[in-house]
């Protein structure tokens, strides 16, 4: 059975991304939660620390996910393990991917927030970095730096804007991406051993 800490955790994210920033306040959290008035402010006397608690439980619930979803043996797999969790995220974790967007625009302005976003981006990368390398690419971090950027405008695109688009087109061209001067003629520097279809 789930702490009141985390009852707290899962309903601040929850109203994050179905009410934005705005709908985030301890009093709601209480209520969300189904908690008693004040249980939330016990665990996060503050706002940020309310927000800090968020990513982290954010964090803990996608981590064994991505573990699980990306491990392909071949390039081609990658492509579809990247659509697989794309699906994942838009599709049942929409809510906590919405929260994160939102959370985003809020660190633009808030550098406690950013450095907790960025804390967690950096464990997302120690599990996507190796992989790349893994399959062979010449900049694993590069690479993992340009899907996460093709990532992050997907989720624009897709929660944002309401246009469900296809990610595995937009997956493929950052896959086989050219840049010569920097990736040695490939973008991640992945061979291929299919051809486009």
């Amino acid at each position: 059975m789930a702490s009141n800490r985390e009852r707290a955790l899962k309903a601040a994210v929850e109203l994050l991304g179905t009410g934005g920033l705005r709908a985030l306040t301890h009093a709601r959290v209480d209520d969300r939660a189904g908690l008693p008035k004040g249980s939330t402010s016990n665990h996060f006397r503050t706002r940020a620390a309310l927000l800090d608690g968020a990513v982290a439980w954010m964090l803990e619930q996608e981590r064994p996910e991505v573990g699980r979803t990306l491990d392909p043996a071949t390039p081609e797999e990658l492509l579809d393990d990247l659509c697989g969790l794309f699906a994942f995220m838009t599709g049942p974790n929409r809510v906590v991917t919405t929260a994160r967007m939102v959370l985003w625009l809020e660190a633009g302005h808030n550098l406690s927030l950013r450095r907790a976003l960025m804390s967690g981006r950096a464990v997302m990368e120690e599990l996507v970095v190796p992989v790349l390398a893994r399959l062979g690419a010449c900049d694993p971090v590069a690479a993992c730096e340009a899907f996460s950027a093709c990532f992050q405008g997907l989720f624009v695109q897709w929660i944002a804007r309401g246009e469900q688009l296809d990610p595995r087109p937009a997956f493929e061209v950052v896959l086989r991406g050219r840049s010569a001067d920097r990736f040695g003629g490939r973008l991640l520097g992945i061979p291929w051993s299919w051809a486009p279809r």
